[in-house]
This record gives C-alpha cells, structure tokens and sequence, in this order.
C-alpha cells in the first residue's frame, strides 16, 4: 500500500461527523474523573452533571439543525460509516433515551447502596456504541459495536450484587448474548467467505461492505451459503430485538435487571436491532427479498402473538413490560417486513419508535416510585389504588400503557396506524390482521393494570392493602413531575397533532 493510498483513506478520516459520540465518551471519562476529585457525599453532583451534560448535547444538536436538517447520505472513513437522515434521527433518539435512563437511575440508585459514576458512564459508553452501530456500513465495524454495547449490557442487567435476580438475570444474558454473537459471526464469516471467492460471478474485494456485498447477492442470490449466512445475520440481531424464537431471555432478564437498565434494553436495545435489521434487510440482503419476506413475516405473527398471549395471565409488571415489549417488537417487524417493498414505512418504524420511547419511559417512571428494596418484585397489586395516593403517577401511567395499547388520539395510535398501512400497501394482508389481533388482545392486560390503578376495586379485608400509601409513602420531585408530565404531554401532543410525521415524510 503506497502513500498515496493512505493519503486517500485518511482524507475520508470525517472526525467532526462524530461530534455526538466525542463528547459522549468524553462525558463518561469526565464523571470518572470527577469521582475521584470529590468526595461521596457530593456524588449527587455527578448525577447533575451526567444529567445536564446530555441536556446540553441535545441543545447544541438542535442548535446545529437550525438551518435545515440533513437531506443528503454522507460517506466516511472509507466507507465504515454512512449517515443518513434516518441516522441522524436514530442518534437524537439514543441521545434521549440515555438522558432518560439517567433520569431513572437518579431515583433509582436514591434506594440502593450501589456505585452511580460507573453506572451512568457505561450508561453513555452503550450509548455511543448503539449511535455508531446505526451508522454502520461495514460489517467488521458494525460488530465491534454491537459487542460493544452488548457487554456493557452484560454489566448493567448485574449491576445490583446484592440481588440474587440481577446477578441471575446478568449470567442468563452472558449466556445467550454470547450463543448470539456467536451466530452472528458465523454469518458474517460465510457470507464473508462466499463474497470472497474468486471462482464465483461478481465477486468482490471487500466482502464486508454493505453496497459490495449486495451487488454480489445480487448476483448469486439463491446461492445456498449467502442464504445460510443472510440468515444467521439476521438470526443474531434478532436476539436482540427479542423476536421468536429468541425472546425466551426477556421475561427473568427484564425482571432481575435494575428498572432503568430494563428501560434501556425495552427502549434503546430494541430500537438498534430494529433500525440495523431494517437496514440489512434494505441494504445488502434486498436482493433476498423473496426469501426474506416470508420468513421474516413468520417471525413477526410469531412473535406478536407469544408476546401478547403469555402476557395476559401474567401479574409481576416488569416482567409484563417484557411480554409486551415482544409483542411491540413484532409489530416494528411488520414495519420492517413492509420496508422492503414500501420506501416510506422507514419513517413509519422511526415515528413508531419514538412514541415507544416516550410511553414506555412515562411507565418505568412510574414503576420506579413504587419499586421497594426489592427491585424485581412489583406486582400489579402494588398499583392498588394508585389514583387516590398519587393521582399524577397513576395518570402517567394510564397515558402510558394507553399510549402502548394503541388507543386513540395518543401516539402511540398513530405509531400503529401508519405500521398498519404501509403492510396494507405492502400487500401484507396476513401480517396486518395477526398486528389487529394483538392489539385486541393487549388492551386486556394494559387495562387490567390501569383498573388496578385508578378504579376502585372490591377485595377482601385480608387481600387488600398491598401497598398502602402507609407501608410505602411516595414522593415526586419538581424534576420528576415536569418530566413525568413532559412525556405525557409529547404522548398526547403527538397524537393530537402529529405534525411530526410529516416532517419525517420530508426527510
């Protein structure tokens, strides 16, 4: 390789495009520093500071934007990584979601003798890692960060020792994360392997780039190596979404995780597999679109239908949250399946996501004020009465699980709504009747735990009173309210007025 070659390679070298994810990291290092300048008493204000330093991350984002939002897809470090308006959208959204998650663990980490630097740092170092995993177009980079943000997962879920459920829920994640990655690599290498061959039609130099790997699927699309390694690919990244049959982590790892870190994995964790799967399946394995959509159209009633159906009996609420977000991950399949005939349903997944994004974290909110010692015990029994104790968190709560099950005129109803109609354009008839009834189906158990909250049910004297006001007194902070309500309002606003499609069509 001569100088002129490393001359090229280096001017492709776009650091400022990295910009989010530099001050990120730098942010993580700094609350570290920070530790160990201070002393523990003044550990609150590293909270702050992880806090308000992601707040002003946001600003100077939205600062950035003033002057038009980006249109066009940008093209750097030789090709590792590709930035689009989709992309752009996917950061601002892993920004928030982190912001959120240190929102939760403010409260949370309040009742619990646990190190807070070392959680909100690896909190932002997963972060990073999900941002620039979105952006990849090379598959060696694009597993260095899902490995990346995966074992720093595997520190989060066990991050309470002294709870026999984290520490099972983190070995039982250990275990299966690793069986994935190792599906994943065995993909990548096949296809790696095949691309590579010189004796095949269309071969390429560089295997591992998405746009040359697809004009070699392109060529040899039914090649039985490409569809064995296509499907492994996508078989890892699915465990990450939790789709079937890789879903059956979920239930004990939501349950035994801290609550913000099962917030994280319910929200962000799931919104990456969603966005890299949708890029995979519209990038280098569109050529495999009549394989691809059968199978993956299985998967997605599979997997709305387990969801939905092992949720309905179900009574300890982060392990419902689990089940439901199953469910929610087959509908965003759906949007994926539609994706690959119908261009606009890209944005139809993204708008989806961010409603998730704001219902879900009014609900774990929620979940983290009437958490006890005991993090992985909340039943739905605790909710009992909710409305009289705490009349703003049980409304939070009935906007959120509402907003989950779909009910107009709230975001989340206008997220399934466009789902919905790009699989009608799509031609996926089966695929919209088995989201239709799964929809049905979960306004059974969202609204049995909104019933317990907020209406007055009759119980015996001896069932009554799980969690009196007296046993486990509740208090909201002026931050906790005006976000709690923040996300409310955004989940009522979006409904009302969903100007924000529109401006997502426009990108």
């Amino acid at each position: 390789m001569n100088l002129e070659v490393f001359k090229t390679l280096s001017e492709s070298n776009r650091w400022g495009l990295l910009l989010p994810e530099i001050f990120l990291v730098g942010l993580a290092l700094v609350l570290l520093v920070f530790e160990m300048l201070f002393k523990r008493q003044d550990l609150l204000l590293i909270v702050r500071l992880a806090i308000w330093g992601q707040v002003l991350l946001l600003g100077l984002i939205a600062l950035s934007y003033l002057e038009g939002f980006p249109t066009e897809t940008v093209s750097a470090f030789s090709g590792l990584i590709q930035q689009n308006p989709a992309t752009e959208v996917m950061r601002i959204f892993f920004i928030t979601g982190s912001l959120l998650v240190s929102f939760l663990a403010m409260t949370y980490l309040k009742k619990q003798d646990l190190p807070r630097t070392e959680f909100l740092s690896i909190t932002m170092l997963v972060t990073v890692g999900m941002m620039i995993l979105v952006q990849s177009s090379q598959f060696v980079l694009f597993f260095v960060a899902l490995e990346t943000v995966t074992v720093g997962f595997y520190v989060l879920v066990a991050y309470c020792r002294k709870s026999p459920f984290s520490l099972e829920a983190g070995l039982k994640f250990l275990v299966l994360g690793a069986m994935s990655s190792a599906i994943l690599l065995f993909g990548i290498v096949f296809l790696y392997g095949v691309a590579g061959n010189p004796s095949l039609p269309g071969h390429v130099s560089d295997p591992m780039n998405f746009s040359q790997l697809a004009s070699f699927i392109a060529a040899n699309p039914s090649h039985p190596l490409v569809l064995i390694g296509a499907s492994l690919v996508l078989a890892g990244v699915a465990f990450k979404v939790g789709a079937v049959p890789f879903q059956i982590w979920i239930p004990d790892v939501y349950q035994g995780a801290p609550t913000p870190v099962t917030a994280f994995l319910a929200v962000s964790s799931k919104a990456a597999g969603v966005f890299v799967l949708m890029t995979l399946v519209r990038g280098p394995f569109a050529p495999l679109s009549s394989f691809l959509i059968p199978l993956l159209s299985t998967v997605a009633v599979l997997t709305i239908l387990f969801g939905n159906l092992t949720a309905l009996p179900q009574r300890n609420v982060k392990r419902l949250m689990g089940l439901s977000g199953i469910a929610h991950a087959g509908y965003l399949l759906v949007g994926v399946v539609a994706s690959m005939t119908v261009d606009w349903a890209v944005y139809a997944v993204v708008f989806y996501l961010i409603t998730y994004l704001l219902a879900s974290f009014g609900v774990f909110g929620v979940m983290i004020h009437l958490a006890g010692d005991d993090d992985s015990d909340q039943e739905v029994d605790h909710y009992e009465d909710l409305g009289q104790r705490q009349p703003f968190l049980a409304g939070v709560l009935t906007i959120g699980l509402s907003s989950l099950a779909g009910i107009p005129p709230l975001g989340g109803f206008i997220g399934k709504l466009l789902i919905f109609i790009a699989a009608f354009q799509a031609e996926l008839y089966g695929l919209l009747g088995a989201a239709i009834i799964g929809v049905v189906l979960s306004i059974y158990y969202y609204f049995g735990w909104i019933r317990e909250a907020v209406f007055r049910v009759w119980r015996s004297p001896e069932g009554s009173g799980a969690n009196s006001s007296e046993a486990n007194p509740i208090t909201v902070s002026t931050v906790e309210t005006v976000t709690l309500g923040g996300l409310s309002a955004l989940t009522i606003g979006i409904g009302l007025f969903p100007t924000l499609v529109d401006c997502l069509m426009r990108l």
